[in-house]
């Protein structure tokens, strides 16, 4: 009797433990069933919320054709730039190549300046040699009028005119001139002789190398005076 009341006690408690055993899982498969709905319903109110921010930003029915023409437009400017990267280094080149001839433009341009400056420096310094030496002709006339009885004259355009007379005493008063002037090297320069004399280019080359304007004149004077025919 005992035995059998045993084997009962088992099968109660075997029953009791699949009972809790099948709530248990039906409970677990709830609550993933429920879990899966929640997941479900999720992703479709998701995907909902994207397809209507998708349709408002499409509302705009150019919108791709913009995209697409300002990819076209970043082709282009990205082509645009390459062509013009690779012309870069001959670009600078040339800009290089035009910054030293400016350089040696500016450094000729200057050197010009300065020989200017100076040459314009030396005529100054010339005229005013030439000036004082006129001036110095004009200051001893008296000697030359005294000692070889020639007469200055001051001509227009810093010239001198010596006029010799007494050379014929038949004709004393008869003149015999020749005009000189001093050129822009400092020379002396004979611009008229008359009576022309053919011994007046060596007379004024003697002058220039001698610079003894006194034996000049009294070698001009003695050629005037062999013009005279004797009688």
């Amino acid at each position: 009797m005992a035995s059998i009341n045993d084997t009962d006690a088992v099968e109660c408690f075997t029953n009791m433990l699949e009972e809790i055993r099948t709530k248990l899982i039906s409970k677990v498969v709830g609550e993933m069933v429920d879990t899966e709905t929640d997941l479900h319903i999720s992703h479709r109110q998701s995907v909902k919320a994207g397809f209507e921010s998708c349709l408002k930003k499409c509302k705009d029915e150019t919108l791709f054709e913009t995209i697409e023409v300002y990819e076209k437009d970043l082709a282009q400017r990205s082509a645009i730039l390459k062509e013009k990267s690779r012309e870069l280094p001959e670009v600078i080149s040339e800009t290089e190549e035009k910054i030293l001839i400016k350089e040696s433009l500016l450094q000729k341009i200057d050197r010009l300046k300065k020989e200017q400056s100076k040459h314009k420096d030396l005529i100054v310094a010339q005229n005013k040699a030439n000036k004082d030496r006129l001036k110095n002709l004009h200051k001893v006339k008296q000697v030359f009028q005294d000692c070889l009885k020639v007469e200055i004259r001051k001509i227009q355009g810093e010239k001198l005119q010596f006029v010799f007379r007494n050379l014929d005493h038949r004709d004393p008063e008869s003149a015999y001139t020749f005009m000189l002037q001093i050129n822009e090297e400092g020379a002396y320069q004979i611009e008229s002789c008359s009576p022309p004399l053919e011994c007046m280019p060596q007379l004024e080359q003697r002058l220039k190398e001698t610079n003894n304007f006194s034996a000049f004149l009294a070698n001009v004077r003695k050629e005037f005076k062999a013009l005279i025919p004797e009688k």
